[in-house]
């Protein structure tokens, strides 16, 4: 039997950290190319106030609809707001969208952990 935990935190709320999500439709041929230039961006996140971790997973099968999914974790959602704010990170997102031959469609969104199961 598995048991699980209610958090009790109030979803944003400033003590509480929060999970950034992204998973992104890409063609399976633009996907490593992708993954390069995202990690160079990522890497400008990695210094900001707040930051926690971030980790890019790749689908094992090239039929799943969503090939690459992004989780990040932040302090808060304020240090989430202020780093994505940071103009070089912004420009480098708005041309890594602009110079694609094929549409990368990202699917953003911050989230509070509600249920959290651990190993017995």
């Amino acid at each position: 039997m598995t048991t699980g935990t209610l958090r009790d935190e109030v979803p944003g709320s400033a003590d509480s950290t929060v999970t950034f999500i992204n998973v992104f439709e890409i063609d399976a041929d633009q996907l490593d190319e992708f993954v390069v230039k995202w990690e160079q961006r990522a890497r400008l996140m990695r210094d900001k106030p707040g930051f926690i971790d971030s980790r890019m997973h790749r689908a094992r099968s090239a039929g799943s609809r969503f090939q690459l999914v992004n989780v990040s974790h932040w302090e808060s959602q304020e240090a989430w707001e202020a780093a994505t704010a940071d103009p070089d990170f912004a420009s480098r997102t708005r041309a890594a969208r602009e110079e694609t031959g094929q549409p990368i469609t990202p699917n953003p969104g911050v989230y509070d952990v509600v249920v959290e199961l651990t190993a017995p």
